[in-house]
Protein backbone atom coordinates (compact mmCIF):
# COMPACT_ATOMS: atom_id res chain seq x y z
CA UNK A 1 0.00 0.00 0.00
CA UNK A 2 2.84 2.38 0.72
CA UNK A 3 3.90 2.21 -2.93
CA UNK A 4 0.34 3.11 -4.01
CA UNK A 5 0.28 5.99 -1.51
CA UNK A 6 3.65 7.17 -2.82
CA UNK A 7 2.41 7.08 -6.42
CA UNK A 8 -0.82 8.91 -5.52
CA UNK A 9 1.16 11.61 -3.71
CA UNK A 10 3.67 11.95 -6.55
CA UNK A 11 0.96 12.20 -9.18
CA UNK A 12 -1.10 14.65 -7.10
CA UNK A 13 2.00 16.81 -6.59
CA UNK A 14 2.66 16.85 -10.35
CA UNK A 15 -1.00 17.62 -11.05
CA UNK A 16 -0.99 20.45 -8.52
CA UNK A 17 2.23 21.91 -9.93
CA UNK A 18 1.00 21.70 -13.51
CA UNK A 19 -2.48 23.18 -12.96
CA UNK A 20 -1.42 25.55 -10.19
CA UNK A 21 1.69 26.82 -11.92
CA UNK A 22 -0.14 27.47 -15.15
CA UNK A 23 -3.11 29.17 -13.48
CA UNK A 24 -1.05 31.31 -11.10
CA UNK A 25 1.78 32.38 -13.39
CA UNK A 26 -0.12 32.62 -16.70
CA UNK A 27 -3.78 33.22 -15.80
CA UNK A 28 -4.87 34.51 -19.22
CA UNK A 29 -3.27 31.56 -20.99
CA UNK A 30 -4.85 29.17 -18.47
CA UNK A 31 -8.26 30.77 -19.05
CA UNK A 32 -7.91 30.69 -22.83
CA UNK A 33 -6.53 27.20 -23.33
CA UNK A 34 -6.56 24.90 -20.28
CA UNK A 35 -6.06 21.91 -20.47
CA UNK A 36 -4.33 22.38 -23.81
CA UNK A 37 -4.55 19.50 -26.26
CA UNK A 38 -7.88 18.32 -24.81
CA UNK A 39 -9.70 21.56 -25.62
CA UNK A 40 -10.50 24.68 -23.64
CA UNK A 41 -12.52 24.02 -20.50
CA UNK A 42 -12.27 27.27 -18.53
CA UNK A 43 -13.12 30.01 -21.03
CA UNK A 44 -16.44 28.37 -21.93
CA UNK A 45 -17.67 28.73 -18.33
CA UNK A 46 -17.78 32.50 -17.87
CA UNK A 47 -15.77 35.69 -18.21
CA UNK A 48 -12.08 35.97 -17.38
CA UNK A 49 -11.37 36.78 -13.73
CA UNK A 50 -7.64 37.06 -13.03
CA UNK A 51 -8.12 37.13 -9.26
CA UNK A 52 -10.17 33.94 -9.23
CA UNK A 53 -7.80 32.08 -11.57
CA UNK A 54 -4.73 33.09 -9.57
CA UNK A 55 -6.49 32.01 -6.34
CA UNK A 56 -7.24 28.61 -7.89
CA UNK A 57 -3.61 28.38 -8.98
CA UNK A 58 -2.41 29.23 -5.47
CA UNK A 59 -4.72 26.58 -4.00
CA UNK A 60 -3.41 23.90 -6.39
CA UNK A 61 0.17 24.94 -5.59
CA UNK A 62 -0.58 24.67 -1.86
CA UNK A 63 -1.99 21.16 -2.33
CA UNK A 64 1.07 20.27 -4.42
CA UNK A 65 3.38 21.56 -1.67
CA UNK A 66 1.51 19.51 0.92
CA UNK A 67 1.79 16.41 -1.29
CA UNK A 68 5.52 16.99 -1.69
CA UNK A 69 5.76 17.25 2.09
CA UNK A 70 3.93 13.94 2.33
CA UNK A 71 6.51 12.39 -0.01
CA UNK A 72 9.31 13.54 2.29
CA UNK A 73 7.67 12.87 5.68
CA UNK A 74 5.77 9.68 4.97
CA UNK A 75 3.33 8.70 7.68
CA UNK A 76 -0.08 7.13 7.98
CA UNK A 77 -1.52 10.30 9.49
CA UNK A 78 0.01 12.41 6.74
CA UNK A 79 -1.49 10.16 4.06
CA UNK A 80 -4.94 10.45 5.67
CA UNK A 81 -4.74 14.25 6.04
CA UNK A 82 -3.62 14.70 2.42
CA UNK A 83 -6.23 12.19 1.28
CA UNK A 84 -8.91 14.15 3.11
CA UNK A 85 -7.81 17.45 1.55
CA UNK A 86 -7.56 16.09 -2.01
CA UNK A 87 -10.82 14.13 -1.66
CA UNK A 88 -12.85 17.07 -0.35
CA UNK A 89 -11.49 19.33 -3.06
CA UNK A 90 -11.84 16.65 -5.73
CA UNK A 91 -15.40 15.71 -4.79
CA UNK A 92 -16.63 19.31 -4.72
CA UNK A 93 -14.77 20.17 -7.93
CA UNK A 94 -16.15 17.07 -9.67
CA UNK A 95 -19.69 17.82 -8.44
CA UNK A 96 -19.64 21.41 -9.71
CA UNK A 97 -18.38 20.46 -13.14
CA UNK A 98 -20.69 17.45 -13.47
CA UNK A 99 -23.62 19.86 -13.05
CA UNK A 100 -22.24 22.37 -15.59
CA UNK A 101 -21.51 20.43 -18.77
CA UNK A 102 -24.20 21.84 -21.09
CA UNK A 103 -21.89 24.49 -22.58
CA UNK A 104 -19.22 21.95 -23.54
CA UNK A 105 -18.78 19.61 -26.47
CA UNK A 106 -19.32 15.94 -25.69
CA UNK A 107 -15.60 15.21 -26.08
CA UNK A 108 -14.62 18.03 -23.71
CA UNK A 109 -17.26 17.01 -21.16
CA UNK A 110 -16.03 13.41 -21.17
CA UNK A 111 -12.40 14.52 -20.93
CA UNK A 112 -13.16 16.88 -18.08
CA UNK A 113 -15.08 14.25 -16.10
CA UNK A 114 -12.30 11.69 -16.57
CA UNK A 115 -9.61 14.18 -15.52
CA UNK A 116 -11.57 15.30 -12.46
CA UNK A 117 -12.41 11.69 -11.60
CA UNK A 118 -8.72 10.76 -11.65
CA UNK A 119 -7.93 13.74 -9.43
CA UNK A 120 -10.64 12.66 -6.98
CA UNK A 121 -9.41 9.06 -7.06
CA UNK A 122 -5.92 10.15 -6.01
CA UNK A 123 -7.35 11.56 -2.78
CA UNK A 124 -9.43 8.44 -2.15
CA UNK A 125 -6.37 6.22 -2.60
CA UNK A 126 -4.59 8.18 0.12
CA UNK A 127 -7.47 7.45 2.51
CA UNK A 128 -7.03 3.68 2.18
CA UNK A 129 -5.26 2.39 5.29
CA UNK A 130 -2.20 0.20 5.03
CA UNK A 131 -2.67 -3.48 5.62
CA UNK A 132 -1.44 -4.65 8.97
CA UNK A 133 0.32 -7.95 9.34
CA UNK A 134 -1.81 -10.30 11.37
CA UNK A 135 -0.44 -11.35 14.72
CA UNK A 136 -0.07 -15.12 14.98
CA UNK A 137 -2.67 -16.67 17.24
CA UNK A 138 -1.38 -17.65 20.65
CA UNK A 139 -1.36 -21.40 21.24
Amino acid sequence: MRRLHFLALAFSALLGLFVGGWAYFAPQSFYDSFPGILGSWVSVDGPFNEHLIRDVGAMYLALAAASMGGLVWRSEVGFRVLGTAWTVFGALHFLYHSLHLAHMSLESAIGEMIALGVSLLLGVVLLIPERREREPLAA
